[in-house]
């Protein structure tokens, strides 16, 4: 997001803007972009973006996405609207490496926070980025730190 370029620069972190409209090309860019500066991890964060299968084959366990919901439940797009139609009572956010399958890879970290019948969907988008913010810092953590290991679709944590 082109609102953060000045925050990246300050602490000497190159700013890097890909333009999505030709996805395509503009994944090619990002791969290449990420073997160029010889990326360890790719963190995808209010992305909103299906990674190709081949990327995230060849960068598997690599990729790193934040979801806005507790998986397995309200995969894809606008989950704190899915989750305000279906009337739940626990909303909350998802680290986990990226795969082909949309949210469906290995879950590196989780959060939640209880909710309740007067709340609107933006109380809970408010309520959700909190937990995003979190459950992605200490997801991220884990990885850098070799504190994950992936066994098929699972992951064991060491805290």
């Amino acid at each position: 997001h082109q609102d953060l370029r000045s925050f990246v620069e300050w602490h000497g972190i190159p700013f890097l803007h890909v333009d999505m409209q030709e996805r395509d090309a503009a994944f090619e860019k990002i791969a290449k972009l990420f073997e160029t500066y010889r990326g360890d991890t790719m963190v995808l964060a209010r992305f909103m973006q299906i990674m190709p299968p081949a990327l995230c084959r060849h960068y598997a366990g690599r990729i790193i996405n934040i979801h806005h919901s507790f998986l397995p439940s309200f995969v894809g797009a606008k989950p704190y609207h899915q989750a305000y139609q279906r009337g739940v009572k626990l909303i909350g956010a998802t680290c986990h490496y990226v795969t082909d399958e949309l949210d469906a890879g290995p879950i590196i970290e989780q959060d939640t926070v209880r909710i309740d019948h007067g709340d609107t969907v933006d109380d809970l988008v408010r309520y959700g980025r909190d937990i995003e913010k979190s459950v992605l810092a200490r997801g991220l953590r884990y990885h850098v730190e070799d504190r994950v290991l992936v066994c098929g679709n699972k992951t064991i944590v060491f805290r």
